[in-house]
């Protein structure tokens, strides 16, 4: 196999979990595995059951949730002019995993800058 899929605990969160992809390198070279981000989500995860209509797991809630500086807003429903006016067989199904949309409160940032 030539690189596996890691997770790096975070020195200031340690609930935070960073996925990398560890890539090793051939025998002869002598050096350690190159370790790189790893974005692909649960794609990747061996034994990963993904069910497209539940929607990606919220694994970073609460830890966005605890630094205080979101809310949660009504939103608003998807328009015909959002899927281009399409109709009939064209029409693309709303997605059945709905979760409650958040934004930053007022003076604050949620950039990845910013959390960063």
């Amino acid at each position: 196999q030539g690189s596996r899929k890691i997770y790096i605990r975070g020195d200031i969160h340690p609930d935070i979990c960073v996925p990398m992809r560890e890539i090793s390198l051939h025998p002869t070279s002598g050096e350690p595995p190159v370790v790189v981000y790893d974005s692909s989500g649960p794609y990747t995860i061996e034994g990963a059951e993904i069910r497209i209509e539940q929607g990606l797991p919220s694994l970073r809630r609460d830890w966005v949730l605890a630094r205080g500086d979101v809310e949660a807003y009504k939103g608003r429903h998807v328009r015909p002019e959002d899927n281009g006016f399409a109709s009939g067989e064209r029409l693309t199904p709303e997605f059945p995993a709905l979760r409650q949309p958040m934004r930053a409160k007022d003076g604050s940032a949620v950039t990845q800058l910013s959390y960063a």
